[in-house]
């Protein structure tokens, strides 16, 4: 298949709270998140991850409905599915977690079918360093881009692994407290610097409800976070955002700066659509034209022209 986007990540159930109100049990994770953003571009979507015997059929039935591969997603029988409690404090900002249970991720290893070993482009999920490389380790072709994402935990418990995998992949797209804990720099410049010396070609630093920051080489490039009249639910705006960029690239095809500048203005859009509901509801529900007219938005707040 062409145009093919290859995703691996958690699939869990978000029990969820903010200062405007909580959602229990919904559909959540990066793989779910990503696919969704994903899927409003012509592209192949699939996804490798796993879940247990709790998963709701229905839940799957609706990836598949947007024309998400999910064959490569693996069922435990006799585990649940990955479960992750958080509390959002009132500036939506900051948040606390309250429980996280693995559950059938916690042995997660996944042996890819050959339809998944020939993917275009590939985003590695915020997992473990390990399982990452052997992702990579298992295509066939190396993909034309490889975007990454990482966490605190595996910074501070796998960093030898994730130094190693940070040697094989394009992208790495990480928040800002993430890129200073990595690179021991306050300064997010020296962080990127810092990052890129590790063998990340482009450094996608995101800064929430602030935007994002692209560094390569010497550039650097500023997307702004798009101003909501309100925000419900953070839960996935970065998964959202890296969907976004992957999808995309991976419908035009195509990998270079300019792309990728543009990528991230698709990805800050279909995120800012992610956070007006709780869970998957609003990103599940787009429509072309609404996402259509919100990038006229974006354009609109960006552009001016300027004599010097």
């Amino acid at each position: 298949m062409k145009n093919t986007l290859l995703i691996v990540g958690t699939i869990a159930y978000d029990d969820i709270s903010t200062p405007f109100g909580s959602t229990q049990k919904t559909l959540g994770g990066a793989a779910v998140y990503s696919s969704l953003a994903a899927s409003y571009f012509s592209l192949n979507a699939q996804i490798v991850s796993v879940v247990g015997n709790d998963i709701d059929s229905a839940y799957l039935a609706a990836l598949k409905s947007k024309n998400i591969d999910i064959s490569g997603i693996e069922k435990i029988e006799d585990m649940r599915t990955f479960y992750w409690k958080a509390k959002y404090h009132n500036d939506m900002n900051t948040r606390t977690t309250l429980d996280t249970q693995l559950n059938a991720f916690q042995n997660f290893n996944p042996v890819l079918s050959d339809n998944y070993q020939n993917a275009d482009m590939l985003l590695l999920g915020n997992l473990d360093p390990d399982i990452q490389i052997s992702v990579l380790n298992q295509q066939q072709n190396r993909p034309k881009l490889v975007m990454l994402d990482t966490m605190n935990f595996w910074i501070s418990q796998s960093l030898n692994s994730l130094q190693k995998v940070l040697k094989m992949v394009d992208i790495v797209c990480i928040n800002d407290e993430e890129a200073r804990q990595l690179s021991q720099e306050h300064s997010l410049l020296k962080s990127a610097k810092y990052i890129q010396n590790l063998g990340a070609k482009y450094v996608i630093i995101k800064k929430g409800e602030h935007g994002a920051m692209l560094f390569f080489e010497d550039q650097i490039f500023i997307v702004p976070g798009l101003p909501l009249s309100e925000v419900v639910d953070p839960t996935g705006a970065g998964d959202s955002f890296a969907g976004g960029i992957m999808g995309f690239l991976t419908e035009k095809n195509t990998v270079d700066i300019e792309s990728i500048k543009l990528a991230m203005v698709y990805g800050s859009t279909l995120a800012s659509f992610t956070v007006e509901k709780f869970g998957t509801e609003n990103i599940f529900s787009l429509t072309k034209e609404k996402i259509a007219q919100r990038l006229h938005f974006f354009k609109n707040l960006t552009q001016f022209e300027l004599e010097i």
